[in-house]
């Protein structure tokens, strides 16, 4: 079959990999898109040799064969696959039984991903997509899974003020699950054009393009001076300027998620937080809060004939066009925000 790998310098190639067949407990899906996340665009520049496997984590597909321990009767169903966590746990540990399987420390290693024509995993990491769903929503269904999480970890309650840092794919994810579960007011950040346009689109009822230094006025300005009660940060990256934004228009006694994921080390004057008795979550992917997986959520949000989440796919891209896909993920002059590689 083919996939696709970094290859060290920058650049996306496509080769012929092993076939894979379904072993134990497992399916073989036929990939039909998978997302271009921020990490693979982050992994691509700091990859120093190439990859022996294929990445791709955002992926839906069709189960087209399965191996022994798992019915047939679930060929033929279009899934989105949870590439990361269930699709790769082993089900039996102690956070496995809690259903956090992103914490399991017996995942399975050398899986391949979706940047390829099929893809292996557990039975129990493939979710049922509804059947008029696109592919283009199968393959949000994993970064709206994050954001669902993180506004859940976060303890949303239904007409809360929301403020969320960054209109990213996972910025404007957390718009739409804070806006589905409830949330009173959202506010957000933006770097580019089109990020607002889909932010306010999505329901935020205000987005600050960053260079405009006026985001923690509008959200005081919004809630007579308290700010918001819970604040999900989605930059991350090698500054902590976000860290101190969020603690600044989070109000006292306020919750701050970080989804985003930094790098390096940063100074952060802990007064603040201190003073103002503030809660600092951190959260990572996805799993199962209040007996739910927040795939299902996601698959149920998406499945709302409301829901306009997948105006954010801007662009699609083939397997073998995949290189100039992740340039054009790059380039956010081009009016990029989500760009999926599809295959038929």
């Amino acid at each position: 079959m083919k996939a696709a790998f970094y290859n060290g310098n920058g650049t996306m190639i496509v080769k012929d990999y092993p076939d894979l067949t379904p072993g134990p407990g497992e399916a073989l899906i036929k990939v039909r898109s998978t997302g271009i996340c921020g990490s693979d665009l982050n992994m691509n520049l700091d990859k120093s040799g190439p990859d022996s496997d294929p990445a791709g984590h955002e992926v839906a597909g069709e189960i087209v064969s399965v191996g022994d321990g798992v019915e047939e009767k679930h060929i033929g169903s279009r899934v989105a696959v949870e590439v990361l966590g269930s699709g790769r746990a082993c089900q039996n540990c102690w956070y496995c039984r809690q259903g956090q399987y992103i914490h399991c420390p017996n995942r399975s290693s050398g899986m391949s991903g979706g940047f390829a024509e099929y893809i292996t995993r557990k039975i129990e990491g493939c979710y049922l997509l509804s059947d008029h769903m696109t592919w283009d929503e199968g393959a949000l269904v994993e970064p709206l899974a994050v954001s669902i999480h993180g506004v859940r970890i976060g303890k949303m309650a239904g007409g809360e003020t929301v403020s969320i840092l960054g209109s990213g794919t996972i910025g404007l994810t957390a718009v739409a699950a804070a806006k589905a579960l409830g949330a009173g007011k959202i506010f957000a950040t933006a770097r580019h054009p089109q990020q607002k346009k889909a932010a306010l689109a999505l329901g935020a009822d205000a987005v600050s393009i960053t260079t405009e230094n006026n985001f923690e006025e509008m959200v005081l300005d919004a809630t007579n001076g308290r700010g918001a009660d819970l604040t999900i940060e989605t930059v991350g990256g090698s500054k902590g300027d976000t860290l101190t934004q969020a603690i600044q228009v989070t109000r006292r006694q306020g919750r701050i998620v970080i989804l985003g994921v930094f790098y390096g080390q940063h100074e952060i004057d802990w007064t603040g937080p201190v003073l103002k008795e503030q809660t600092i979550q951190g959260s990572i992917c996805y799993g199962i809060i209040d007996g739910r997986h927040d795939f299902e959520s996601a698959v149920e949000i998406l499945s709302d004939d409301d829901c306009n989440l997948s105006q954010i796919v801007t662009h699609r891209y083939s397997l073998d066009e995949i290189d100039a896909g992740f340039k054009t993920a790059y380039d956010k002059s081009s009016g990029s925000i989500k760009v999926q590689i599809h295959q038929s």
